[in-house]
């Protein structure tokens, strides 16, 4: 716990943070970008899928943190109501906008790849249906922090909403064994696969990579969020 505490402090933590955003940005977008050109370029295509399968290389990462992300919201979320600890709250609200991004890109990149895989863009079953609601509940959680933020709240009321959202993750994560989908079921587990080593090396890449290129955006935003809070106290300071 006195660790915790101590790296809850935001001169400790920018400390640690400003050499480690650059680190995780640039090995991210690297680790990425060499993903995606080889599993665009370098692995055969699906025999049944064909070439169609190569969008899983971003698609599979998106929706691995469009749900990550909304794990760690609920993480700082619960420090938060727990600890009280401000850079928490900071935390949970610099992961939300990015977050959302990756489950909108989840969201695109599985139409597209479903449009010639099932013959439609859009199918209401349990998979695409429960990350279509996270993606809203990203956008209510966005809105609601800014709105607590701009008439002075404590933080409460987001971090509550933070920890109740978190009831989608298992929806998402289990809907292709509760209900009948189009989806396909797991395919990487933690000990086997169903796609073949020839054509999943690449996936470890853009996985990792975009991990990565997401931990230093966020640690981007909330350096920004805390310099902000920072001039926004001089300010009241000096208007005194």
């Amino acid at each position: 716990m006195p660790a915790l505490h101590a790296f809850a402090n935001p001169a400790r933590f920018l400390k640690i943070a400003r050499p480690l955003t650059p680190v995780l940005f640039w090995a991210g977008a690297a680790l990425a970008l060499f993903g995606a050109y080889s599993g665009l370029v370098l692995t055969p295509p699906d025999y049944l899928q064909k070439e169609t399968v190569r969008i899983l290389y971003i698609h599979v990462p998106s929706a691995w943190l469009g749900m990550g992300a909304w794990s760690g919201i609920a993480i700082s979320s619960l420090m938060y109501l727990v600890w009280r600890h401000p850079l928490s709250n900071l935390a949970a609200r610099a992961i939300a906008p990015a977050g959302a991004v990756f489950a909108a890109l989840c969201l695109i990149t599985g139409s597209i790849w479903g449009r010639p895989t099932w013959g439609t863009w859009w199918e209401w079953d349990g998979r695409l249906t429960s990350m279509l609601l996270l993606f809203f509940v990203y956008i209510a959680y966005i809105a609601l922090a800014r709105a607590d933020a701009d008439r002075g709240g404590d933080g409460r009321v987001p971090a509550l909403f933070g920890v109740a959202g978190s009831v989608l993750l298992p929806i998402i994560r289990y809907s292709v064994v509760w209900w009948n989908t189009l989806h396909q079921g797991q395919s990487i587990g933690l000990t086997s696969s169903t796609i073949d080593r020839s054509m999943i090396w690449p996936l470890f890449f853009t996985l990792g990579g975009f991990t990565l290129f997401f931990g230093g955006i966020v640690l981007m935003r909330m350096r920004a969020m805390l310099a902000a809070q920072k001039v926004e106290a001089r300010m009241r300071r000096m208007a005194q």
